[in-house]
């Protein structure tokens, strides 16, 4: 495994970061297809054997189910100043909204819960998961700063943003005496590379550390035409972020296949060595032992110029699609995927 450092921040982290968005009770939240704790243990446990020391996880993943698997299986496999653990928290919601309560007040309570579920006293990297239309920027950068104070994170991250939400964001940080945001998780893939228009290039200007989701597109760039998994049968959202341009990405996706059969390894090999020559660190799910295991031998993949110039060439523009086509203020008053379940906040 190879290790970097997280951007501005004094953090080691593995140059794969376990995504864990598959683990969690599939009776209880957004996903049918997710692990139970048995095998999210087991896959936890070998990632920390290949070297994987980063860790994504979020309030909204199955109700908190998948904070406290990978919480417990932390407890149990490793010594947790060893680890770096990342959760993040969603918007107010109406009710809160109506009822008064600040994005200061809104914060402090997701981190205690993440916290509660995770059963730990800090998290590393405490991320906004999706911009907040309704709560004044201020208030979630000082709610942000006062979880830093407080010794409950050591750093903030954001994720689902717009470069200049961003650039913004940091600006009055740095102008406040706020803490600043460290690193950005966006939707970025082989076959949807819309970030490279603003944010990668915001992000190596300001050593913004880029931590991708989706690395994979939800296994579509991981098999070939015909192969296909729980995920790909059951997961609704990913089939809605990628099937309207799936006729423009089979090019990609073909051109994966070969270079793997060249090169003698898997797709996703060649798919995740492919952004690790553009992120410092990509969110990788697995929902088996194989899934953990090629994503660790990516990071010892090496792409020649030519290779990298080979797969990106069939790329075109693509619509924004999940969180992101909803990141307006119009759109900020409607359902979204994610919510906190049937949890107490």
């Amino acid at each position: 495994m190879q290790y970097t450092k997280l951007g501005n921040a004094d953090l080691t982290v593995s140059r794969i970061c376990m995504g864990c968005m598959g683990f969690g009770d599939a009776a209880n939240g957004q996903h049918s297809w997710t692990v139970d704790e048995e095998h999210s243990r087991e896959i936890i446990r070998r990632g920390l054997e290949l070297g994987i020391n980063f860790f994504d996880t979020a309030i909204a993943y199955q109700s908190g189910t998948s904070e406290q698997y990978l919480g417990r299986a932390l407890k149990n496999y490793a010594k947790r100043e060893e680890v770096v653990v990342a959760t993040k928290f969603l918007p107010r919601t109406q009710d809160e909204i109506k009822e008064g309560i600040s994005g200061q007040e809104h914060i402090r309570r997701m981190l205690d819960k993440s916290l509660k579920n995770l059963g730990m006293d800090h998290v590393d990297l405490y991320i906004y998961h999706m911009w907040d239309y309704q709560t004044p920027l201020y208030d979630i950068l000082e709610g942000l700063h006062q979880a830093v104070k407080a010794g409950k994170t050591r750093y903030i991250g954001i994720s689902n943003c717009f470069a200049w939400q961003l650039a913004k964001a940091n600006a009055l940080a740095e102008k406040e005496g706020l803490s600043k945001f460290v690193s950005v998780q966006g939707h970025y893939n082989l076959i949807f590379r819309e970030e490279e228009r603003e944010m990668a290039v915001l992000c190596e200007e300001d050593h913004i550390a880029m931590t991708p989701y989706s690395a994979l597109a939800g296994g579509r760039l991981s098999k070939r035409p015909g192969e296909t998994s729980k995920r790909l049968r059951e997961d609704d959202y990913a089939r809605l972020k990628y099937d309207a341009a799936a006729g423009q990405d089979e090019a990609i996706i073909a051109r994966v296949a070969e270079l793997s059969e060249k090169r003698g390894v898997s797709m996703t090999e060649i798919s995740l060595a492919w952004l690790l020559t553009k992120a410092t660190a990509p969110v990788v799910g697995a929902t088996k032992l194989s899934h953990a295991e090629g994503a660790a031998k990516a990071a010892d993949l090496v792409l020649s110029d030519e290779e990298i110039r080979y797969l990106e060439e069939p790329y075109v523009p693509h619509a924004l699609v999940g969180v992101m086509a909803q990141n307006t203020k119009k759109a900020s008053r409607e359902t979204h995927v994610w919510s906190t379940g049937d949890q107490r906040i």
